[in-house]
């Protein structure tokens, strides 16, 4: 099972594209963190950060490339001193198996946008087409009333185009995947931590045998 959240204005509201915040020592952290498939993990983790006051930029929660393994992709506002105690939190989690954080500099990140366009404007105004093909936006449906333009890329990649199509009045609906993302680590922690894992297990039985 797959799910999906994010923090994309609605449609009707003003919009404003997230920007790194320097203050006080503040940025966007890209936080990944793997657990077992199980219920109420989400509710689980998503209670760290409310506890803290943070506000979730994005939530992408999918299958990871471990059998029965989920992965959650978070992304959040605040100081290193916080990321770094909402990480200890989370990991202490019973169902949680790692827990990392990243800058921007340190993780690989897409986003995926669909924008639900009305077809009488999209032929009337030139601008609207214009747009889609600056932004490389792909029309992959059309019908009299509505057409549906996908959009892959960087955050504010989706979100500059959504800003262009909603300054052309001819937005019906947006919604964005959330934020994946992938470390540019040499290391896969995750694995190293499961053949660890493994291998006290097995050293367990061989014990437990004698």
């Amino acid at each position: 099972m797959t799910i999906h959240a994010n923090t994309a204005p609605e449609v009707g509201e003003t919009s404003t594209e997230q920007q790194p915040v320097q203050d006080d020592g503040v940025k966007l952290f890209t936080i990944i963190v793997f657990s077992e498939n199980l219920a109420g993990v989400l509710n689980s983790v998503t209670n760290v950060f409310t506890r803290r006051q943070l506000n979730i930029e994005s939530l992408n929660v999918s299958a990871s490339g471990f059998e029965h393994i989920h992965r959650y992709t978070i992304t959040t506002y605040t100081d290193e001193r916080t990321i770094k105690t909402v990480v200890k939190q989370l990991e202490k989690k019973i169902d949680v198996l790692r827990a990392g954080y990243y800058t921007s500099d340190e993780v690989y990140v897409m986003d995926q946008a669909l924008y639900k366009i009305a077809t009488a404007q999209l032929v009337s105004n030139r601008e609207i087409s214009k747009a889609i093909r600056l932004h490389d936006g792909k029309i992959v449906e059309v019908n009299n009333t509505y057409a549906i333009v996908s959009k892959e890329g960087l955050p504010e990649e989706t979100m500059a185009l959504y800003s262009k199509l909603k300054a052309c009045n001819c937005l019906l609906q947006y919604v964005s995947s959330g934020v994946v993302a992938v470390t540019k680590s040499h290391r896969e922690p995750l694995a190293e931590f499961l053949q660890l894992r493994q291998e006290e297990m097995r050293a367990n039985r061989t014990l437990a045998d004698i």
